[in-house]
């Protein structure tokens, strides 16, 4: 089993391509890795995996973040930075709308004739990058100056930190405080007991 190998992207890539041919849901596993880690080799991993696999059609995706060794392992620094896969994936399956509304034309045309020459500070600028844009959580994607300015960090220190906040969050999950003991007794659970 290579779960994050181009050959599993294809066979997934297929599975997805033959639901649709034979009009049926159909659910493939993508996104996990072979990498031990979420390192690198991981993030190229799932990446490849979910593009192929997300661009080919798939209705349900499955194994999608933080599954690490081909299944026999998990990352919840990996479940931060695939998200930030799955976001980047979901964009490129949407693709470009080249609707009248989405070319903007009057936009062009009042930029170029009327405006300051430039979109920076146009409504339908901000506008776009609300829709279009995607905002990792654990990428970085300031220049080169603010990065040093801010620490230097890198996308796993940036996933680790995202990982803390989200355990430190109250998730407003009650549980009877029995069956709370009983899940606590049988899995190693790491948010704290509700108050």
């Amino acid at each position: 089993m290579s779960g994050g190998s181009g050959e599993q992207a294809l066979m997934m890539a297929a599975c997805a391509q033959m639901a649709h041919f034979y009009d049926l849901p159909g659910g493939v596993a993508s996104g996990m890795a072979d990498s031990k880690l979420a390192d690198a080799q991981a993030g190229a991993e799932v990446a490849l995996n979910h593009a192929l696999v997300g661009n080919a059609g798939a209705n349900l995706i499955y194994e999608a973040a933080g599954m690490r060794a081909s299944l026999l392992g998990f990352s919840l620094e990996g479940l931060v930075l695939d998200n930030d896969i799955i976001g980047s994936t979901l964009r490129t399956i949407r693709g470009l709308e080249t609707d009248a509304e989405s070319l903007a034309i009057d936009v062009m045309r009042e930029v170029c004739r009327e405006g300051p020459g430039h979109y920076l500070g146009h409504a339908d600028t901000l506008a776009r990058m609300q829709k279009d844009y995607i905002y990792p959580a654990a990428g970085d994607r300031k220049s080169p100056k603010e990065w040093l300015e801010n620490g230097s960090s890198d996308a796993l220190e940036r996933a680790a930190h995202g990982v803390r906040a989200i355990l430190a969050n109250d998730p407003g999950l009650r549980l009877d405080a029995a069956l709370d003991r009983r899940l606590r007794a049988n899995f190693p659970i790491r948010l704290p007991r509700p108050g």
